[in-house]
Formats: structure tokens, sequence, C-alpha cells
């Protein structure tokens, strides 16, 4: 009836140890397995049933051999583990955090009052609850001094530094989340693999209208200047998620491409196929598109120079 520790220390270290070699065994790429393959939950389970199990196991034999005991024997054994438990490392943290007296030194600290048989003891505070009483107590100072001495900042300033901290990360996130995309927030995809990737959309969902060099044929010609609801990767991205004009135009595609898709697509027709020259390009339709967000090119004045002026007299 040896215990090497109690059981509320040993199913948890066990419990966890097999949850860790799952962990590392187990391949489920960035998420945790408990979360990729939700049987582990089941497995993990049923681990923990069958160690409580064990454990009620061994405590029902550990009283059957109990009770097989003799007075002596049983007194004997209690002894020998109140002494244990007295001496351990958790035992003596106990004693120490609860100040209680044994019973045996109870005499010393009984007060002079007997209500009915029932007698007063002198007990002191538990030693845990004066040091969190001191601790409390510092802590309200420091924070009286810091916050209203000192004027630290206040819940309005933490609350509108923490909106700005936020605000920093979703922008953040949004550089690399190209699911996220949208008309207002697309910018002109110019790596390889977008383009790549943006062939790909094309030949497979485009060219039975545009053709494969993007010349035209049921849709209009996208290798010209001319656009129909307007050029750009904003109005291309647009046009192409929902769609032309009503009753002749393009089908909305936001149901079939994503979004990252749709930019992918929509760089690569501004930026691949708008430079190709198609073998049979259909005429020209809709307007010549300018950017009105790119840079003025301005002409710089002439200058006269004075000394090349020939004054007829």
């Amino acid at each position: 009836m040896k215990n090497i520790s109690p059981w509320w220390i040993r199913v948890p270290v066990i419990f966890f140890l097999i949850f860790g070699m799952m962990e590392y065994f187990i391949d489920s790429g960035d998420k945790p397995a408990i979360i990729e393959y939700p049987i582990t939950q089941f497995f993990l389970l049923m681990v923990l049933l069958i160690l409580i199990g064990i454990e009620v196991i061994l405590k029902s034999i550990e009283n059957v051999l109990y009770q097989t005991l003799s007075k002596e024997a049983k007194a004997k054994y209690d002894a020998s583990k109140a002494s244990k438990w007295e001496t351990s490392s958790i035992g003596r943290i106990y004693k120490n955090l609860t100040g209680n007296k044994p019973i045996e030194e109870e005499g010393e600290i009984i007060l002079d009052h007997n209500y009915d048989g029932i007698k007063e003891l002198d007990n002191n505070l538990p030693p845990w609850w004066v040091y969190m009483f001191y601790a409390t107590a510092i802590f309200a100072v420091v924070y009286f001094l810091r916050f209203e001495v000192f004027n630290a900042y206040n819940q309005d300033q933490e609350y509108e530094q923490e909106v700005a901290e936020a605000q920093i990360a979703i922008e953040e996130y949004k550089k690399t989340a190209k699911g996220l995309v949208d008309a207002n927030s697309v910018e002109l995809l110019t790596d390889p693999s977008d383009l790549k990737a943006g062939e790909a959309i094309f030949t497979a969902n485009c060219i039975a209208c545009h053709m494969a060099d993007g010349g035209g044929g049921i849709g209009p010609n996208l290798t010209d200047k001319n656009w129909i609801l307007g050029g750009g990767i904003k109005n291309v991205f647009n046009t192409i998620s929902e769609g032309g004009r009503d009753g002749k135009g393009m089908v909305a595609w936001k149901q079939s491409l994503k979004p990252a898709e749709i930019a992918q697509v929509a760089s690569y027709v501004i930026q691949e196929i708008g430079n190709k020259t198609p073998a049979n390009p259909k005429d020209p339709e809709g307007d010549i598109w300018v950017d009105p967000n790119a840079p003025v090119e301005t002409v710089p004045e002439q200058v006269i120079d004075s000394t090349n002026i020939i004054v007829n007299e």
C-alpha cells in the first residue's frame, strides 16, 4: 500500500505526458493535433477515464487490505501516513501557509469560552491570507501613486492606445491576407506566382469569350486602351466580381472565384494580356481610360535666352 505520489499528482502528470507524446508524434501541420483531428479529443477523454478508473481500483484495493489489518496495525499505518504527509515538502508548505496548531498543542491557544461544551481556539490568521492582505495594500499604494499622484495614463488613453495598436495589426494582416481583398483595397499584383495563377484562371474561364490572346470574341478586346466599365485594377476587379452591363455583359464571377483569384486574373489581364498583339483584334469598345491617380506630366517652360534676341533698329 505504498504510494510514491498522491493521485492528484499522478493523474495530471501521466495525462499531460500522453498528451505531449500525441502532439509530438502526430503530424498535424500548423494546428495542434487535438484541433486538427477531433478523434484525438475522444482518445484523450478515454485516457483520462482509464487513469481515473485505475486510481479508483487502487484505492479500493487499498481499503480492502486496510480492513484486514488489526487495530494496532491500522493505528500504526495511520500514524505512518500522517507522519509522511507532515514531513513531505507539500505537507510542510501546507503547514506554513495555514499556520494551524497540531491537535496536541491546541491546549496552548484555547480560550476561556465554553458554549454547551463547544470551546473556542485563539488561532492566528492564516499566513497565506495575511500575505495576500499585505500584497493588496502595497498594490493599492503603488496604484494610487502612479495614477493619482503622478498622473499616468487613464482608461481613455489606454483604450485609444489599444485601438491604435489593433488598427496597425489589422493593416499588417490585410497586407498578407489576400482573401480579404475587395474592389476598394485591391492592389495590382506583380509577383510571378500571382500572374501565373491569373493566367491559369484566364485560360480556364475567360478565353471562350475573350480569346487566348485577349483579342476578343463574344467579349470585348482586352488588348486596346478602351474600357467599357473603366480600366485599372479596381475597376477590372469590380467588373469581374460583379459582372458587366445588365443583359449583355459578363456574368458575375464572385460566386465561382475567390477574391484573391479575382485579383490574380485582373492583374494578369492588365499586365500580360494588355501588352499582347492579338491575331484578329476586335474593334475597340468603350472609352479610352486614363488613370485619375497617375502623376500629371508637366512640360517645362521654355526659357528664352535674352542674349539670342536680335533687336532690329
